[in-house]
């Protein structure tokens, strides 16, 4: 099965995350299967950025979201709504 989750990039203190699809069994810090996004706590405001075409379409495939990544995805979904 497939995960979309955070990874972990930046230095210390300074978190940086990429959205990506691995692999559920695998070990931490293998390769991903894509890199679909970027999350950025620390900026003002915080900066999400997500492939939302290529997020649907590994939903579609099975992959399973995180919970910090779906609630990411709601939020940023709602705020596109509310800029239109």
């Amino acid at each position: 099965m497939l995960k979309i989750k955070l990874t972990r990039i930046g230095k210390k203190a300074q978190p940086q995350y990429h959205v990506v699809v691995v692999e559920d069994k695998t070990n931490s810090g293998t390769r991903s299967v894509d890199n679909i996004g970027y999350y950025n706590p620390l900026s003002k405001p915080k900066e999400f950025r997500l492939d939302v075409k290529a997020y649907e379409s590994w939903m579609a495939k099975g992959a399973r979201p995180t919970d910090t990544v779906r609630s990411l995805a709601i939020k940023s979904a709602k705020a596109t709504k509310s800029t239109k």
